[in-house]
This record gives C-alpha cells, sequence and structure tokens, in this order.
C-alpha cells in the first residue's frame, strides 16, 4: 500500500528534471525483444512501476534484463527467449503488456496473453491490435480470460486504425517490421513518442517511412539487431510540473533534451502561465490569478486526455468558469468527485465537466482512481490548505519517477508512505 502526504502553501521553485518518456520506453523494451542477438541498451529510462513491470515480463519470457537504476538505463539480452506466456499476474498490472505479443510472435510463434491491465478509464478496447494481427496472417483465439495469437510467419496487408492510438500504432509497427512484404497502416497515431520509437527499430534495421503523416509504410525486414538508444522526454511529467508552478504561484525551469509541451503550453498561457525558452531550458513562472480556459481532449496534437485531469485541478483554482469536453476515455472523470471532497466546485454532465473557481482547497483524504487522477490530486494538495493524504498511490508512481524527492527539491511539503497494508 501506498500513499502520499501533501500539505500545501509552498510554491514550487527552482529546476526540475524531466524523467524519461512512459509512453515511449514501455514499446522500446517490446522492441527490444525482437532482437535474436546482441544487448539493447536503452538510455534516460524512468524509474517506475510500469517499467519495473515491463522488467519483470520480459524475464518471464526469457529475456536477460539489467535495470541500473542510477544511471537510468535498462540491458536487454532477447537472444534466448523461452516462453509465449505473459503471465496475468505480472500482465494484468500495466496496460503495456500488450506490446510484447509482436516478439513473441515473430520469435516463437505464439502469444499468450493471459491478463491486460492499467487504469479503469471506461470503454479501451484493445480490439484493434487483434484484428490488425488478423490481417498480417495471424489467428487470434479469444477467450474469457486468454488471448492466444499464434503465427507461423507474418505477411503485409493494408491496415487502417479506427482511431489513431499511439499503442496500437507501435504494435503493429513492431509486427510489420518482421512481416513479409510490405505493411501499410492508415490513420496512424502523430505522437513524438511513435517517433522516438521508429526511430529506435530503424536503428534496429527495419524500414519505416511515413512517421508524423498519419500514413505509415514498413518494408518487413529479415532480422533486426540490438542498438543503443536514448529515450526522449516525459511530456506529460513536464506539463504536471508546469502545473504545479501554476497552482502554487512557482517559478520553475524544466530541463530535458527537446521538451515540447505543444497545445498544453498555450492552455496554461492562456490561463497567465509565463513561458521563456533560454537555450534548452523551459521556464515557467505564474502569478495568480489564474483566468478560466475551454478544454476539449484529442489525439495529438490536440490537447492529451492524459493532462486533462492535472488541468481540472489547475482550472478549480481559476477565477471564473472553466469547461471541460473529454473526447477520448470516457472514465476520465474519477477525479471530480475527489477534487469536491477538497471544496472544488466540479459538475460532470456525460463527457464533460464544468468547472468552477476559484474555490479554496482544503486538505483531506482522498483516492487516486487513475494514475492521471493520482497527480491530479498531488497537484490539488499543493494549493491546499492543511494536509492532503491521497490513497493508492501505487497508481501514481506507475507513470512519475521518485515524485516525492523531485517535488521535495523544489520545495513542495510531500512525502510517500509505504505499508504492508
Amino acid at each position: 500500500m501506498v500513499r502520499y502526504r501533501v500539505r500545501g502553501g509552498n510554491p514550487l521553485r527552482g529546476t526540475a528534471f524531466i524523467q524519461g518518456a512512459k509512453n515511449a520506453v514501455l514499446p522500446m523494451i517490446g522492441a527490444a525483444l525482437l532482437a535474436a542477438n546482441g544487448r539493447t541498451v536503452l538510455r534516460n529510462v524512468p524509474i517506475i512501476e510500469d517499467v519495473r513491470r515491463a522488467v519483470e515480463l520480459a524475464e518471464s519470457v526469457g529475456a536477460y534484463v539489467e535495470l541500473h537504476e542510477a544511471e537510468r538505463t535498462l540491458v536487454i539480452d532477447a537472444s534466448r527467449l523461452t516462453s509465449a506466456v505473459l503471465p496475468a499476474d505480472i500482465a494484468r498490472r500495466f496496460r503495456g503488456s500488450v506490446l510484447f505479443t509482436p516478439a513473441l510472435l515473430h520469435r516463437l510463434g505464439e502469444a499468450i496473453v493471459e491478463g491486460v491491465g492499467g487504469c479503469n478509464l471506461g470503454s479501451r478496447n484493445l480490439d484493434f491490435h487483434y484484428l490488425g494481427y488478423k490481417r498480417l496472417g495471424a489467428v487470434v483465439d479469444e477467450g474469457e480470460t486468454v488471448i492466444h495469437v499464434k503465427a507461423s510467419g507474418l505477411t503485409g496487408a493494408t491496415l487502417y486504425l479506427d482511431t489513431p492510438s499511439h499503442t496500437g500504432t507501435e504494435n503493429l509497427i513492431m509486427a510489420a517490421s518482421l512481416a513479409k512484404g510490405i505493411t501499410v497502416i492508415e490513420n496512424a497515431a502523430l505522437e513524438p513518442e511513435v517517433l522516438d520509437v521508429i526511430d529506435m527499430l530503424t536503428k534496429m534495421g527495419a524500414r519505416i517511412s511515413g512517421g508524423g503523416t498519419g500514413f505509415i509504410t514498413v518494408e518487413g525486414v529479415d532480422e533486426l539487431h540490438a542498438v543503443e538508444h536514448t529515450v526522449m522526454p516525459d511530456r506529460l511529467d513536464a506539463g504536471v510540473f508546469a502545473m504545479g508552478a501554476a497552482i502554487t504561484g512557482g517559478d520553475l525551469s524544466l530541463v530535458g533534451t527537446g521538451l515540447d509541451l505543444g497545445v498544453v503550453r498555450y492552455k496554461l498561457e492562456q490561463m497567465g502561465v509565463d513561458f521563456a525558452r533560454p537555450g534548452a531550458v523551459l521556464h515557467v513562472r505564474c502569478e495568480r490569478p489564474l483566468r478560466p480556459i475551454n478544454i476539449i481532449t484529442d489525439t495529438y496534437p490536440g490537447f492529451a486526455t492524459d493532462l486533462q485531469s492535472p488541468m481540472m485541478t489547475v482550472a478549480a483554482l481559476a477565477d471564473g468558469t472553466s469547461y471541460i469536453h473529454e473526447r477520448i476515455f470516457d472514465g476520465r472523470f474519477a477525479l471530480a468527485g475527489e477534487l469536491n471532497k477538497m471544496g472544488a466546485d466540479v459538475e460532470v454532465e456525460g463527457s464533460r465537466a464544468i468547472v468552477r473557481g476559484a474555490t479554496p482547497l482544503k486538505g483531506t483524504r482522498v483516492t487516486a482512481h487513475d494514475l492521471r487522477s493520482g497527480i491530479a490530486l498531488v497537484l490539488a494538495g499543493l494549493a491546499a490548505e492543511g494536509e492532503t493524504v491521497i490513497e493508492s498511490g501505487y497508481l501514481i508512481d506507475r507513470g512519475h519517477a521518485h515524485l516525492a524527492d523531485r517535488m521535495r527539491a523544489l520545495g513542495a511539503d510531500i512525502t510517500q508512505e509505504i505499508s504492508e497494508r
């Protein structure tokens, strides 16, 4: 059991070092298993719980993995894979387990997925992953508790994604990289993390074109080899720290190579947050009061659904009424009830939320329902009067490395507690 205790009132000041991208490193670990020889080295790896689960999962199928936490480096030797089973006790704990399927298909001829986990965000169906495998020639047997995918060899085909999922795009690119012939993926995701994964696969010897256009072509090759690759910075981690500066009236310098917040930056600027880029550092500063905002979440390059919950916290402190329309995940508003316990005024109507601010927040005991609502409650605690206790803190640790240590270095009063029960 993990919980966070946050005592508000301290502005965040100083330099925040942004971690490597969770949404890039997980598919990269899956991609490393495609290499039948050599050792893959991944640098700038975020030391988060999802990475730990991915390491356990890679080891469970026979890979040799070294996680060097102090150096934020992973070394993966997948020359000997021994099992096609992704066991439920590990796989159900994070959704990234599905990213191991292409390697098992190519290396062992089958993948047996006993459980797929992650946050409970409503209807986030994985059918398009398995339909894509079918189009490439795999046989998919979906049981109540197990999905069994078999293929003696995959053949290129034209694939279309109903929604431009970054996980789906990465999965199908990996599957197509060692398939015979040419695969075309239409309506592919545009996220920078997808481009980073493509960059790694290209280093490995894959032939991929069209990244960032929504129309990706993959020419299958006979083999991929191990490489060294540095994971891009995490845009979501950076967004959270920028919002931390906004709600506390803070002054932060964000350090991360090539850091770009995109539309999130523009929305925060509309609320009154100042950004500057002196060289390679992104400087964030805010003096209240904050202005209200309207947000519609969308696939990249739109406003990221993963930052909708933290932005709801910021909106609760804005002087006026903000409107949020969630278009991606129908379970993303679990935060509203927890914020209201702290004194916020958030009304949910279907896929829309009305946030009436500014309302003073008061610390109380709240629960993280998923990773993003959890980090949003940490932000709320930074701005609240008194102490906020956030239960189910493990969910926060799935996506943010050493959160309490990094925030204390910036002046926050926050502690992480770990107990047996």
